[in-house]
């Protein structure tokens, strides 16, 4: 490949960011309108412009934080070893799982309520009792995991497209029962705070596709000759992946909001629904009733497969840091993983906590963490990365996320 072949836009970089946006479009979501309607529309306006620039500069942080590694192909936890030490590096992975758990924990316990109410309201069925239909989901999506978990992962990413399809279709059938009366209603600076507050950790969840950022970037260094060049390729495909999101996602929750009011909203809160759910119970369009519930269990159920694997592979990485490898071969420490996350996740579903609540106080400021506030806290230490200081954009990101996780604070007070 040229080099004026390599600064033009071609197939590889297009694949990486719809395989970026896939990994981002999953259920969070689908709870998205929830949160960030309840106040109204502006606070979502406010939202709608800066979630583009920031899921842009906080993804390209880490990216370059991942490229600035001596050593190619270094992924993330590899290079945290490398600038700061292995202590660091074992806090990184076990971020890292904390930042994926209770991501599986949401599943488990959305896939529950998405049946449930399936089941009662487009169906007329008396569900299982909740004991038994979360057992009966949960070792469902495990067992296959254990049995062919790699041709269950490819499956999943050609269950993307046909999602945001269907989302793209929702959002455009909903626009006949849009209120423009909310335009009107102004919320108080303090409801406008409050609501971005909260928000925010939901909206950095959604938007989240740092998972794949290690792959990415590693991707890119084989595909590409020279630093400068990787680097403009890199910035390029995520700028694209953002303002696919941006339009897709955003354009669906500003239809979610706009065709139902903020008690209703509440009431979907409440219910512990997707807004999906909520959609299908409310309208009696047979469209809406049996394809948005089927949107919801095929993005949760999609969402799952990818995070399983990583919070697997995180698990892993903890136990081998304290266990040596040897005491365990990687069959042994599959099904002690899998059982490990079936009690975890057959527990929280009986319980059935917030899923909005799991999100804004673990998933949202835990993913902030690392991708907002460790590449920029390394381009004020890491000399490999010095070219980097001083600019406006650092500040964005850095404020942002110090609010993303803040909000931990928030809710405990």
């Amino acid at each position: 490949m040229t080099e004026k072949s390599d600064v033009k836009w071609n197939k590889f970089d297009l694949l990486w960011a719809l395989n970026l946006f896939g990994t981002a479009v999953g259920a969070g979501v689908l709870f998205l309108p929830i949160n960030a309607g309840q106040s109204g529309f502006w606070p979502l306006v406010i939202m709608a412009i800066i979630v583009g620039p920031m899921t842009y500069l906080a993804h390209r942080g880490l990216a370059r934080f991942v490229l600035s590694s001596s050593k190619k192909g270094s992924d993330i936890t590899e290079v945290v070893e490398e600038h700061f030490g292995k202590a660091a590096g074992k806090l990184i992975t076990l971020l890292y799982f904390f930042a994926i758990f209770p991501i599986l924990l949401i599943y488990g316990n959305g896939i529950t309520n998405t049946i449930d109410s399936f089941l009662v309201h487009q169906l007329d069925i008396t569900p299982p009792h909740r004991i038994l239909l979360s057992l009966i989901l949960i070792s469902t999506l495990i067992g296959v995991m254990l049995t062919s978990e790699k041709i269950m992962l490819k499956i999943t990413e050609f269950l993307v497209y046909p999602l945001v399809c269907i989302l793209f279709a929702l959002s455009i059938y909903l626009i006949p029962e849009w209120n423009i009366a909310i335009l009107t209603e102004l919320p108080t600076f303090t409801n406008f705070i409050s609501t971005l507050w909260v928000t925010l950790p939901v909206l950095v969840f959604s938007f989240n596709h740092s998972p794949a950022i290690s792959s990415f970037t590693q991707s890119q260094q084989y595909q590409y000759s020279y630093a400068g060049l990787i680097e403009k390729h890199s910035s390029r495909t995520l700028k694209l992946t953002s303002t696919l999101l941006l339009v897709f996602v955003m354009f669906f929750v500003f239809s979610c909001v706009l065709s139902l009011t903020p008690s209703e909203l509440n009431q979907a809160k409440n219910q512990n629904i997707s807004i999906l759910s909520f959609l299908a119970n409310k309208f009696h369009n047979p469209y809406i009733s049996y394809l948005g519930p089927l949107v919801a269990f095929l993005a949760i159920t999609s969402s799952f497969f990818g995070h399983y694997l990583g919070a697997k592979e995180g698990l892993i990485g903890l136990i081998t840091k304290v266990i040596p490898y040897k005491q365990f071969n990687a069959k042994t420490l599959n099904y002690l993983t899998a059982l490990f996350f079936f009690l975890a996740l057959w527990s929280v579903a009986i319980i059935n906590p917030s899923i909005l609540g799991l999100i804004e106080s673990f998933g949202g400021p835990i993913i902030a963490t690392i991708l907002f506030l460790m590449p920029m806290y390394a381009i004020r230490k890491v000399h490999a990365m010095q070219h980097y200081r001083g600019r406006l954009s650092n500040l964005f990101i850095t404020s942002l996320g110090l609010f993303t996780t803040s909000a931990i604070i928030y809710k405990l007070f």
